[in-house]
């Protein structure tokens, strides 16, 4: 496949970046789209440029590490994690744009990779069930109805990617604050700190400034491990079920 890849590049968060492109030729359609900018790298480097920098880890869909912008879509066009996406996704002679997240909690730290610690201190406000709940009991003396635990599960596989903020035109972080918290709220370990753990984590999901809910569901559609919004219907409960009881104590 011959291709013309128009690349986001920026020096730093400093920096005003802009997009630059780059003829590749000889990409096998079986590539992932990740082994396709390995081959742009290695090109670069040859000349003696700098390769384009991209977050990855895993290369396996399970880390949430990948973050491309591909034609106006987060992790293109299909519904998976960028280093599961393949080039038979292309035609031969197109043009593809590839960008970072594009968020105010997500700011850019080179070219395509962008700093989500944001998350990781949403998860810190409140999203662990902490060592101070009491004895751990054996897991199968609590009993838990399949469809909860079920449910429980879906919301786990949450992997922290950023599509959901990514694809919202608020850049909102719901869908995946709303995920880590109902992990935890359906199941009876997550009880005892139900009440701060929805206030804290969004009390910090606002602070790093994340978007409002635009309830368009974007995010759900793009989210490639199909985290439902019925996540965000449960948060919003938690949360005003946690402000009536403060009220009332």
């Amino acid at each position: 496949m011959k291709l013309t890849l128009k690349v986001w590049r920026q020096k730093n968060n400093a920096d005003k970046g802009g997009f630059v492109s780059y003829p590749i030729d000889g990409i096998s359609k079986d590539m992932s789209f990740l082994e396709m900018m390995d081959v742009l790298n290695e090109q670069l480097t040859e000349k003696g440029e700098d390769p384009v920098h991209f977050d990855h880890d895993c290369r396996e869909g399970i880390c949430g590490m990948c973050s491309l912008h591909i034609n106006g879509k987060p992790h293109g066009p299909q519904q998976t994690t960028t280093c599961q996406l393949h080039m038979r996704s292309f035609s031969d002679g197109e043009t593809i744009t590839i960008e970072p997240w594009r968020a105010k909690a997500f700011p850019v730290v080179k070219d395509l990779v962008v700093d989500r610690s944001a998350f990781d201190r949403i998860i810190q406000a409140g999203g662990y069930v902490s060592v101070n709940t009491g004895g751990v009991p054996d897991a199968n003396e609590i009993p838990i109805p399949k469809k909860i635990a079920d449910e429980a599960f879906d919301a786990a596989t949450c992997i922290g990617c950023g599509a959901c903020v990514a694809a919202c035109k608020n850049a909102s972080a719901m869908l995946f604050t709303s995920a880590k918290i109902s992990q935890l709220a359906m199941l009876p370990q997550g009880q005892v700190e139900r009440k701060d753990r929805a206030e804290k984590m969004i009390a910090q999901m606002d602070a790093e400034g994340f978007g409002a809910c635009t309830n368009t569901g974007a995010c759900a559609a793009e989210c490639p491990k199909g985290i439902s919004l019925t996540n965000i219907a449960r948060m919003n409960r938690e949360y005003f079920t946690a402000a009536v009881t403060t009220e009332n104590v």
